[in-house]
């Protein structure tokens, strides 16, 4: 549950504000207050500032506008109103709030100079409101039920639905009479006896009686008439409602709450350095292999371009690919380059034999990795077995390629190479 310090400022910057506390389930905590706004200020301990302006100083309305929200709902507005506006409305701010059932939305306006006097006398005292209201909105709406509150010579008024105003300076009836629900009736009117609605009325113990013949007279046109006193005054009303989110919020678009991202960051200013500073240092440790590591190479490219000079005193290129150069020399030394297989299954062979003594090789050949045998046995069998002990390493694969009787001899020609290839 979330508590709200709602603070009303007075018609003038010179006079005294009112605050009070209450949370976003309707309900005050604690008593009215009033006094400077530098007082007010003192007491807000923490909590979010929602602020309620003179209803005086701002049109509240609704208008039927098919765009949803955001900036181009803002900049339709002006041109929704200007006809109905005395004002030029490059001179003032327009806010609206959430659409509601009949599809109207709820907009207010007020001149710029206005709210930049109030935001100005807020941050002199370091006030920084989440919400700014005009204050009728604290007024509920109930629907199919016409309220009025009575603040001193100011009454709020709304008919439940779409319809709210304040005026000065007039009876309750007055109100009903400028939003259409009373008005003078002839004799010949059919429903001249039919009450007109139910009226809820907010005021202080004077003030109903001060008014009581308006009363009378209003109950002898609505269906009911139901006063309620307010004995601590108007703000703990208007307070509760506010404070459970009703409203327009004047807060929008220039004037829209600015997150404030150092605020947000100052409880991870450490841990957020401390990280800053262990990148830094990885990026240094990074740098410094890189160029340990730069150097290395520049070194060993130089002792290489020395030894290859030795080698090929006439080659003055540069040396870009020392593989490349390296595998020439071979070449033109006539080293193999291929893998090792001749002396490794001569090694090989040379096992199989010795376990089949009664076969002997002929010849032996190499070339391009593989080697010829021609090899006589006293049949098949031992060269078979020839075969399988040089393949049975899984180094070499040998492979019988050709046999030939010749006389009791069987004279064949093996070939190995490395196994895989």
């Amino acid at each position: 549950m979330a508590e709200y310090f709602v603070i009303r400022l007075g018609q003038s910057s010179d006079d005294a504000v009112e605050w009070i506390v209450a949370d976003d389930s309707g309900t005050r905590r604690g008593q009215t207050r009033s006094g400077a706004l530098a007082e007010a200020a003192q007491d807000v301990r923490g909590r979010p500032v929602v602020v309620l302006v003179p209803a005086t100083e701002v049109l509240t309305t609704t208008v039927e506008i098919p765009i949803r929200s955001g900036a181009r709902l803002r900049a339709a507005l002006p041109f929704a109103l200007e006809e109905s506006l005395a004002d030029d409305v490059e001179t003032l701010h327009f806010a609206s709030g959430p659409r509601r059932e009949s599809g109207k939305l709820p907009v207010a306006v007020v001149a710029r100079a206005r709210m930049d006097e109030w935001l100005a006398a807020l941050e002199d005292v370091g006030i920084s409101p989440v919400r700014l209201i005009p204050e009728n909105y604290g007024l509920a709406r109930i629907p199919g039920t016409i309220s009025v509150l009575i603040d001193g010579d100011r009454i709020m008024f709304n008919d439940g639905a779409d319809t709210e105003f304040v005026m000065q300076g007039v009876r309750p009836s007055d109100t009903l009479v400028a939003a259409g629900l009373l008005s003078d009736r002839s004799a010949d009117d059919p429903n001249d006896n039919e009450p007109a609605g139910h009226l809820v009325a907010y005021c202080e113990a004077e003030d109903e009686v001060r008014l009581s013949h308006d009363w009378i007279a209003l109950r002898q046109e609505l269906h009911s008439v139901d006063v309620n006193l307010l004995p601590d005054g108007a703000l703990p009303r208007l307070a509760v409602t506010v404070a459970s989110g009703s409203g327009v919020d004047l807060l929008q678009g220039r004037y829209g709450v600015r997150t404030d991202f150092h605020a947000q960051f100052r409880p991870w200013r450490n841990a957020a350095v401390l990280l800053l500073g262990l990148l830094i240092l990885g990026l240094v440790a990074k740098g410094v292999d890189l160029y340990r590591l730069t150097k290395e190479e520049a070194n060993l490219q130089a002792q290489f371009q020395d030894e290859y000079r030795q080698i090929r005193p006439g080659d003055t290129r540069e040396v870009l690919d020392p593989l490349n150069a390296v595998r020439s020399i071979k070449q033109g030394l006539g080293a193999a380059t291929g893998p090792q297989v001749f002396l490794p299954s001569l090694r090989q062979l040379g096992e199989a034999m010795a376990a089949n003594s009664s076969a002997r090789i002929e010849t032996i050949s190499y070339r391009a990795g593989v080697v010829d045998v021609r090899i006589t046995s006293p049949d098949v069998a031992t060269l078979d077995k020839i075969q399988k002990s040089v393949s049975a390493s899984g180094q070499f694969q040998a492979s019988i390629q050709s046999t030939d009787q010749v006389a009791d001899q069987i004279s064949s020609r093996l070939q190995i190479r490395e196994a895989g290839s």
